[in-house]
């Protein structure tokens, strides 16, 4: 096998640690290691399986993801219009209102425009600064279907069948 370091045929060389690298040298460049690869111990034929903890059983409970996360209010609809209505009614312009809340003025217009949703942070910052409710508190729905109610109708009593 040829020496990495000089490229000479050797035989009797050791992996050697080099500035770093580890390299495949002869005797003679053995005088560069800065230290030497130690050979691992041949390995069993049957690999050993780590141990595992045994799993916890889990509950599936169901739980509404919304709740936990505290998100029970939404924007709402027309909150681009709302925005630029209460600046205006504050007489501010864009670029002071951007200012007072840290927003960029190109920011502020988007906003008015209904291009850019604003973040949570900055809707409290809106809030706050033109007395104005951006959130709405959301309403549950009740899931699934009315049973009993004779007042309710489905896709099927619509739909014109020839007899």
């Amino acid at each position: 096998m040829p020496c990495e370091l000089c490229g000479r045929e050797c035989k009797g060389g050791k992996e050697a640690i080099i500035d770093g690298a580890k390299m495949f040298v002869c005797p003679d460049c053995m005088k560069y290691a800065e230290g030497f690869v130690e050979q691992e111990p041949p390995r069993p034929s049957s690999p050993i399986q780590p141990q595992r903890a045994p799993l916890k059983k889990t509950l599936n409970i169901e739980r509404d993801i919304y709740k936990d996360k505290g998100m029970q209010k939404e924007l709402v609809n027309d909150w681009n219009h709302l925005i630029e209505h209460a600046r205006k009614k504050k007489g501010l312009s864009r670029e002071e209102l951007g200012f007072k809340i840290g927003e960029r003025t190109v920011t502020i217009a988007k906003l008015e425009n209904g291009d850019l949703r604003p973040s949570d942070q900055t809707i409290a910052k809106l809030e706050k600064e033109l007395s104005i409710r951006l959130l709405e508190e959301v309403k549950e729905v009740p899931a699934g279907t009315q049973k009993g109610s004779a007042a309710t109708f489905t896709l099927g009593d619509f739909i014109k069948t020839d007899k």
